[in-house]
């Protein structure tokens, strides 16, 4: 297996949660938690937090953790994670997963699913689904994928997608991490922003448009993401008695 970086973005400013990565649960800050779970996957190599602001750069170095300072303008967390991974020095071939900062409960073996499938070399981009239930995915916020017999991604949408003219479908939920060879992701940020992706506002169809293709891993693991303040109690809720915490 080929180096594998985990690189979590954490921003500061956020509309509905401003200073998110440093909101405490179970006594440490929110960036800690995805951190320390991210390590806690055999496959990964090494686990960075790439920031914009110089009270969470501080509070990681203070807690021992590798943080990278990295621009204020950047258009997306993929684009910081670039920054990020050009910073440690991955090669073309390296595997450079975005592990999303607001997901405290994330348990590692999401990350060994993601990333056990570059050991093909002709993997170039992997990312998770699990299945979910007809009423979950009426819902433009659940990001729906269709999926191909070997794995690959044929389409993300924001509609219930397939859509079942004699049968109802089994549907199949987005999981946003992702893990990408350097090369892929560096051709990512050149491509810039595709018709799809600006319709459907999901930057991964960018890569089905360019003939990219992507891997969807199954999990049985769910995301439990932080996107607002009172979002932090279920979560902390979930994560009591953990022995990750």
């Amino acid at each position: 297996m080929t180096d594998v970086y985990a690189i979590i973005p954490a921003r500061y400013e956020s509309s509905r949660f401003p200073g998110k990565p440093l909101a405490l649960i179970h006594g440490k800050p929110m960036f800690w938690h995805v951190m320390h779970r991210a390590s806690l996957c055999p496959l990964v190599g090494t686990v960075a937090l790439a920031t914009d602001d110089e009270r969470i750069l501080r509070a990681a170095l203070d807690l021992g953790m590798k943080a990278l300072m990295t621009g204020r303008d950047h258009a997306s967390g993929t684009d910081r994670v670039l920054e990020a991974a050009r910073m440690l020095g991955a090669s073309p071939d390296s595997v450079v997963v975005n592990v999303q900062g607001d997901e405290p409960a994330l348990n590692p073996e999401m990350l060994t699913e993601l990333i056990r499938p570059f050991e093909d070399p002709l993997v170039q981009v992997t990312t998770l689904g699990h299945v979910i239930d007809a009423e979950a995915a009426q819902s433009p916020d659940r990001v729906k994928i269709v999926r191909a017999a070997d794995g690959r991604a044929l389409y993300f949408s924001r509609a219930p997608v397939p859509f079942g003219r004699d049968n109802p479908p089994e549907y199949l939920g987005h999981i946003g991490l992702y893990g990408l060879r350097m090369r892929i992701l560096e051709k990512f940020s050149a491509l810039g922003e595709s018709p799809l992706e600006r319709l459907e506002k999901l930057e991964q169809l960018r890569l089905l448009e360019a003939g990219i293709p992507i891997h969807v891993a199954l999990t049985r693991h769910a995301s439990h993401g932080v996107d607002r303040p009172e979002d932090l109690q279920t979560v902390s809720a979930l994560m009591r008695g953990e022995e990750y915490i």
